[in-house]
């Protein structure tokens, strides 16, 4: 009889679950160290895929191509993720099926969050030092710097409740991506599950807090020199706008409630209602948990 190679969604949706409840077991140190690792492997996404399309940037006839591009290389950091290990904050919104579930408490899910978080910031914030101080800035006559400071200001000047959508709309693709990872049993299924809804995230410009953990502090370091601050051909006022509160106030707070919003509530809230909590016969209960459930 062959086997197949993926998982049913609601066979997922139980994975997840399970996938949760391992999560926030995992020792705090660990989940630290690990977040420090995802936040590195999403900068390294970041910067590579701003490297491969920044000329393309710089035009407004080629922005949207730029976006393909930039699209088609950054799902290399959610790979790097799932496949190589580490703590992502932005996936991890989905343990909240745990905590609908009653198999992980609330406050575990909390704290798996602030450490994973403040991991993902660790990591991000190195890479974008090391960038910064590595000399790449400088490709292409310093236009790579110069976009680097303007996506950064782009994203600071965003009004709250817009990138508060934003970052609804990146989470949902990204968990989605997660989700389907998840449901593939071999490595080429999870790097398929991941490319196409990370490439359309990107594509379409929505918001991730980790990525722009990389963004903006590297426009913010960037700013401290002056080719590429020439290059970014930004006005006065959109640099001064550009500063560690801002970071935190105009973006990575509403982006960050936007992507948890984005993956608990669209995601894994939804799947849990339907093949859980509102899934009377419990037909779609996977074999290998039926004796777990029982139990409950």
């Amino acid at each position: 009889m062959e086997t197949k190679n993926y998982s049913t969604p609601s066979e997922i949706t139980y994975t997840t679950i399970e996938t949760g409840i391992k999560k926030a077991g995992m020792k705090y140190s660990n989940q630290f160290i690990l977040g420090i690792l995802a936040g590195a492997y999403i900068a390294f996404a970041a910067e590579g895929s701003n490297m491969a399309a920044f000329n393309l940037f710089a035009k407004p006839e080629t922005y949207g191509l730029g976006k393909v591009l930039a699209g088609s290389i950054f799902g290399t950091g959610l790979m790097l993720v799932i496949l190589a290990g580490g703590e992502l904050f932005t996936g991890n919104t989905m343990i909240l099926g745990g905590v609908l579930d009653g198999k992980i408490r609330f406050r575990d899910m909390l704290i798996n969050w602030f450490f994973v978080y403040g991991g993902n910031l660790v990591g991000s914030v190195l890479l974008a030092y090391l960038m910064v101080h590595s000399g790449l800035f400088n490709s292409g006559a310093n236009v790579l710097g110069g976009i680097t400071i303007k996506i950064a200001a782009y994203k600071v000047g965003l009004p709250f409740m817009s990138a508060f959508y934003l970052g609804i709309m990146c989470n949902m693709l990204v968990c989605l991506a997660v989700w389907m990872a998840y449901g593939a049993k071999d490595v080429v299924g999870k790097v398929f599950a991941i490319f196409f809804p990370i490439w359309l995230f990107i594509t379409s410009g929505f918001e991730h807090s980790v990525a722009n953990m990389y963004y903006i502090p590297a426009g913010i370091l960037a700013k401290a020199n002056p080719s590429w601050v020439a290059e970014s051909h930004l006005t006065p006022a959109a640099l001064a706008n550009l500063n560690w509160g801002t970071f935190v106030t105009n973006n990575l707070i509403p982006v960050t409630l936007g992507n948890i919003v984005g993956g608990s509530v669209f995601v894994i809230g939804i799947y849990w209602f339907v093949y859980i909590k509102n899934d009377t016969k419990k037909e779609c209960v996977p074999a290998d948990q039926s004796s777990k459930n029982a139990a409950r």
